[in-house]
């Protein structure tokens, strides 16, 4: 069955492919024929604030009161509670981070073919690398804890800290007045209606792909995570328990002839 639907959503992907080199041009951009990197584009930035949203709330539950349950390999304790929290909260940050950098990388490449120039210093572009730098922060400061439970709250509190200033430059900042009368960027092409027809019918079904896409690779991620925790606490016992896992010396004497 598994089969199956990889082999549905791949051809639903090669059809997405084909469909946006087919579209018609949108007359209202500079080079109509190249715009198209737009319905690519767009997805990204909308599941990158999807993914920061469900990592504030999974670092929320970081810093909850977690009672113990039973789970399938044994009871389960407030660290390693959090600690699986902690794990959907990163596999939700660096899912989410891969999505900036594309949306980085096709604004770029748009930037280029529409405005003449890979970086043109407009406000829209500029918030953006502002927003990346927030959040390569973000897994610096992860790397410079060892100890797990102050990496997950450190990193839980930096998170969160950082969710409204990243809200605030990929929503509010460009559409001030003053900043939108600078910007070339197309801010609500989407809302306006100006994107419509065939092309809107293309951006939502590759936004749809994208998103069974993100869910597959999360669940990798989180699976991953949790077996990781199993091993560790698995031979943490081991080497903890007081005896050793691999019995020596003679089991019962041997007699050897001379």
């Amino acid at each position: 069955m598994k089969t199956i639907l990889k082999a549905i959503f791949a051809l639903l992907m090669g059809v997405a492919t084909v469909w946006s080199y087919k579209v018609p041009d949108i007359a209202q951009f500079q080079a109509p024929g190249f715009a198209r990197i737009f319905l690519w584009h767009f997805p990204c930035p909308m599941l990158f604030t999807f993914l920061l949203l469900s990592a504030s709330w999974f670092s929320i539950r970081i810093f909850q009161r977690i009672t113990l349950k039973p789970f399938a390999f044994g009871p389960e304790t407030n660290a390693e509670a959090k600690a699986k929290w902690d794990i959907r909260a990163v596999a939700c940050m660096e899912l989410s981070y891969i999505y900036a950098l594309l949306t980085m990388a096709t604004g770029v490449l748009f930037s280029e073919i529409q405005w003449g120039a890979w970086w043109s210093w407009d406000p829209r572009q500029t918030s953006f690398l502002i927003v990346l730098l927030i959040y390569a922060a973000y897994f610096a400061l992860r790397f410079a804890y060892v100890d797990p439970a102050k990496k997950a709250a450190h990193s839980a509190a930096y998170g969160l800290l950082a969710l409204l200033p990243t809200l605030f430059l990929e929503f509010k900042f460009p559409r001030l007045p003053q900043i939108e009368q600078l910007s070339l960027h197309p801010t609500d092409s989407i809302l306006a209606g100006k994107i419509k027809g065939e092309y809107a019918q293309c951006v939502i079904l590759i936004l749809v792909l994208f998103a069974i896409m993100t869910v597959y690779l999360y669940n990798l991620r989180v699976r991953a995570g949790f077996a990781e925790i199993e091993l560790e606490k698995y031979y943490g016992n081991l080497e903890t328990n007081g005896s050793d896992p691999t019995p020596t010396g003679v089991v019962r004497p041997v007699s050897l002839s001379e």
